[in-house]
């Protein structure tokens, strides 16, 4: 191999690296602004909601957002926190299984018909709901929703075509003492 094939072999070698560090840009970004959602399975039994909000006392991180769907032998409680990963490893070092989810957070237009105006959004680009539930904080002062839907990114693409407020993960750990 001549010094000249080396010197290309090692200048293609040097730009492929870095193509491959560097992200790629596009005119507008399609990342679509989710949040991760914990599902903790409870055991039916008295107390187990009090153990697992009573770790978050000891700690930094902040429930935002709760809700509980009770079954005969369990519960699923459905949270968001301001800090997820940090939730997560608490959770699991105390015992509990979790899971997660990714979902939407959308600030609830305002005026008496903000969730009417939502949910026909949503019909209108056929997204189906599989469940909600409010925020328990107010980022950017009004209120907010979570949602679950059959399809994340069509659903987060229907909602920025009209005008909606998508919070992402950073946007309510920013906003979590308000």
């Amino acid at each position: 191999m001549s010094s000249v094939q080396v010197w290309f072999n090692l200048r293609m070698a040097d730009n492929l690296t870095v193509m491959a560090l560097e992200p790629f840009e596009t005119a507008q970004s399609h990342e679509t602004p989710t949040v991760r959602q914990q599902s903790v399975m409870l055991e039916n039994r008295v107390g187990q909601l009090l153990r697992l909000t009573k770790l978050f006392d000891i700690s930094e991180v902040r429930i935002l957002s709760m809700t509980q769907v009770f079954a005969q032998d369990c519960a699923l409680c459905r949270l968001l926190l301001d800090d997820p990963d940090a939730g997560y490893s608490l959770m699991v070092d105390a015992g509990f299984q979790v899971s997660e989810t990714e979902l939407l957070v959308v600030g609830v237009p305002s005026g008496k018909r903000g969730l009417l105006k939502t949910w026909m959004a949503l019909l209108a680009g056929e997204v189906n709901i599989h469940y909600t539930y409010p925020l328990l904080v107010h980022p950017n002062g009004h209120a907010a929703i979570a949602i679950c839907a059959d399809n994340v990114e069509q659903a987060a693409d229907v909602l920025r075509m009209r005008k909606f407020e998508l919070l992402n993960q950073s946007d309510l750990y920013q906003n979590r003492f308000e």
